[in-house]
């Protein structure tokens, strides 16, 4: 399937002299979403995973379907303040500003194995703070999984020693 042809342009979004890639198009096809799912846990089928973690907010979309697939559990990472229980947070840089993702601190034990999911990598700065977060918690990064990747943008430079795989790249 080709899941490019399932993925909406939208011009001027969220401001002018861009253009979106919207992949609401893509979710609402039953075939074309879990052909994404089974081909981003194809990848990592044989990769030794405790746990997927989600990047709030689309990549809990692609995440606990992902960890699911894998037969692992799913984490989420939220903006600030979302958490209930004790948490530790990492502030990243934005175009215009900062953003702050926190994680409960009794999410991942030392040693875990865990797969990063999101919807796309621009210039990986949640990914790259996701990633923090993890090794704080004493967990290894055992990949980053995306559904996009804008490579103009050179996230993968931000992120280097990572396995990142991403289907569609644009």
């Amino acid at each position: 399937m080709d899941l490019a042809t399932k993925i909406r342009d939208v011009a001027d979004f969220p401001k002018a002299g861009i253009l979106f890639k919207d992949i609401t198009t893509l979710l609402k096809d039953k075939d074309a979403f879990k052909a994404s799912i089974d081909m981003l846990a194809e990848h990592y089928r044989d990769t030794p995973i405790d746990a997927v973690v989600g990047i709030e907010s689309r990549g809990f979309i692609f995440g606990a379907p992902l960890a699911y697939a894998l037969g692992v559990g799913f984490i989420p990472v939220r903006k600030f303040g979302k958490l209930p229980a004790a948490t530790i947070n990492q502030t990243y840089m934005l175009e215009y500003g900062s953003a702050t993702l926190e994680i409960h601190t009794d999410a991942i034990s030392p040693g875990d194995r865990v797969l990063i999911a999101d919807d796309l990598i621009a210039t990986a700065g949640s990914a790259k703070a996701t990633a923090q977060l993890i090794e704080r918690l004493g967990g290894k990064v055992v990949g980053m999984a995306f559904l996009i990747e804008l490579t103009f943008l050179n996230g993968r430079s931000q992120v280097p020693g990572y396995d990142i795989f991403s289907i569609l790249k644009y």
